[in-house]
């Protein structure tokens, strides 16, 4: 990979919204194409061909690409773009009617290094939860990703979030 090519891609991607729906086929392959200048087991053209895939509304054709590039070693590669794949893999396993898994892949994304998508993976963690059940949790995910971005009310919000999960006292 090359900043010339990493330049193509972003530009493909900011093109994205210029495509109608029924030309979402047409996309794919301007994604492809970009993906077959690598090799064919680079990570990096899996992750983006999952992405292409998932953003045209085919989460079930993006889960094997994303899980084969994560394999691959995109995490390696580009810790970004596999920290990006993580929560894409979650959201589209949540998607597909596994939640869970999206659960058990993002959990240790909590403790990981912060950095921009800290949010994301907080936002995506959050439905994954709602979506088996857990409201209370993901609700209380949501309000400490917000809490920091409020211009007042900041510790308040990061308490209640905390109540949220914490084990209610016995009574009686």
């Amino acid at each position: 990979m090359d900043q010339d090519w990493e330049k193509r891609v972003t530009a493909a991607w900011a093109a994205f919204d210029d495509y109608a729906e029924e030309d979402a086929a047409d996309f794919r392959a301007v994604v492809d194409a970009l993906a077959d200048e690598l090799p064919p087991d680079s990570p990096l053209g899996l992750f983006e061909r999952a992405c292409a895939w998932d953003s045209t509304g085919h989460s079930d054709r993006a889960v094997p690409l994303y899980r084969e590039a994560l394999e691959r070693g995109l995490g390696e590669i580009s810790p970004y773009k596999g920290r990006r794949a993580k929560i894409q893999l979650s959201s589209s396993l949540r998607n597909t009617g596994h939640p869970e898994e999206g659960v058990k892949l993002l959990s240790p994304e909590l403790l990981a290094p912060s950095d921009e998508l800290d949010d994301a993976v907080r936002a995506t963690l959050a439905l994954c939860l709602s979506s088996m059940g857990r409201d209370r949790e993901g609700l209380s995910l949501v309000l400490g990703a917000l809490a920091p971005h409020l211009p007042r009310y900041q510790r308040s919000m990061a308490a209640y979030a905390r109540l949220l999960v914490e084990e209610e006292p016995d009574v009686g």
